[in-house]
């Protein structure tokens, strides 16, 4: 049942006209007694879904007994970034996911259905896993709050991905990134129907039907001085609703380009960007864009690491981001990659597949560790001289020498294609 759909790509929704309409969608679903919210990490945080979560605290008060930040394998949040985030909501609430311990699996997807979606890819069971606070906490709403933006794993972000796999388990996460990387995340990005968004919709429609979730979801899109507008709000608790946002979200969020980008800077915001797990949204959501033989420039003066996860992180600095088929054959001949397969779907989505350069200039990487996972190194310091992000526009950029450079101020709310890539 869809509750809310509002907005166009040129809507720009302010606080108060969220607040109406997600307290009108509250007022048709009812009285309730026990409610728990799942909402994004810092990494979402332009998502609104703070605001939004405080809004449903508002209305709920007491009842709103728990939150949840569906963490997938991200780092828990620390009390400055919950405060950051979702700004007055009391602290107390917040619970921690712990991907490898908290897990419940309501049931598993057949492997012949993963078999027939995946192109006879892969003929593995999924695991449809979530926390065990979903069906132990005695809850009669669940709400799912966070942003419908393109995705290297799910095609778009939310909807039950924000179920089974931020709060899902080790197996589960694994799986359903390695399904992504099989089938080819160029075939996945920036659409709704895909491999791994069916096998989710077969959990939701086979598993899941007996938990109360309904879902609030925004599209958030910058003007052309890269504030960031809030686009569309849309509630509801079957796919109708994620299917709404998804048709706003690829008028806002997907670029279409009439030519290849030869070089691309794109910044990442250090207060969401600490890791190349997270930061190499600026390759992935590029990749369609670049021009063969081009050069990608990250500026990303937050990153520290590698994989938020100690166990990912090491094993990103033993295989690097050396391109497809040489991560399938680690994956193949070694038992600890072959255990962590959402680490190897991070290797293939993190290169470029050796068709264009990547210059990584980390705040808090040495050249060693960056050169080390097959990125080339450049100096912050020295770069940010050169691509000064204050200086730029977001897209195409002339430079004073007449080198024309395509800028991105925040990889993470976009999907960049050139028209003659895309589709291939």
């Amino acid at each position: 049942m869809l509750l809310c759909s509002i907005g166009n790509p040129q809507a720009s929704l302010s606080a108060e006209e969220m607040k109406k309409a997600l307290f009108a969608a509250f007022e048709k679903l009812g009285g309730r007694k026990k409610v728990l919210v799942l909402g994004p990490d810092i990494t979402r945080m332009y998502s609104r879904a703070g605001e939004l979560t405080y809004m449903a605290y508002q209305f709920y008060g007491e009842k709103l007994t728990d939150i949840l930040p569906a963490l997938g394998t991200h780092v828990p949040m620390t009390v400055d970034e919950i405060k950051k985030m979702y700004g007055q909501t009391p602290v107390n609430l917040f619970r921690k996911h712990n991907w490898r311990t908290d897990i419940v699996t309501l049931g598993n997807v057949p492997s012949d259905f993963v078999k027939k979606v995946t192109g006879g890819k892969l003929d593995f069971d999924w695991p449809a896993q979530v926390n065990k606070l979903l069906v132990e906490g005695g809850f009669d709403l669940i709400l799912s709050i966070g942003q419908v933006v393109p995705h290297e794993v799910a095609g778009m972000a939310n909807y039950n991905k924000n179920i089974f796999v931020g709060t899902g388990g080790q197996e589960g996460i694994n799986r359903s990134h390695f399904i992504g990387a099989v089938c080819n995340m160029e075939n996945i990005m920036g659409r709704a129907d895909n491999p791994v968004r069916k096998v989710l919709n077969y959990a939701s429609d086979n598993f899941a039907k007996h938990l109360p979730i309904v879902y609030v979801q925004t599209v958030i899109g910058p003007d052309a001085e890269n504030n960031m507008k809030t686009r569309g709000l849309f509630v509801g608790d079957d796919i109708e609703c994620f299917n709404k946002a998804c048709e706003l979200c690829l008028k806002v969020n997907f670029n279409m380009l009439d030519k290849p980008i030869k070089k691309a800077v794109v910044n990442l915001d250090p207060h969401e960007y600490k890791s190349t797990w997270l930061g190499n949204k600026s390759i992935y959501r590029t990749r369609m864009a670049m021009a063969d033989n081009g050069h990608l420039i990250v500026l990303a003066p937050g990153v520290k690491e590698f994989g938020e996860d100690q166990q990912i992180d090491s094993l990103i600095r033993k295989y690097g981001y050396v391109g497809t088929d040489k991560v399938l054959a680690a994956v193949k001949n070694n038992d600890d990659l072959k255990a962590n397969l959402s680490a190897a779907a991070h290797l293939i989505h993190g290169s470029s597949e050796g068709r264009f350069k990547i210059t990584y200039c980390p705040g808090k990487l040495t050249k060693q560790e960056i050169e080390s996972v097959n990125f080339d190194y450049g100096d912050l310091d020295e770069m940010m001289k050169l691509y000064n992000p204050a200086n730029f526009r977001n897209g195409f950029n002339t430079m004073p020498d007449g080198e024309e450079i395509f800028f991105i101020p925040n990889p993470g709310l976009g999907l960049w294609a050139y028209k003659n890539r895309f589709n291939q």
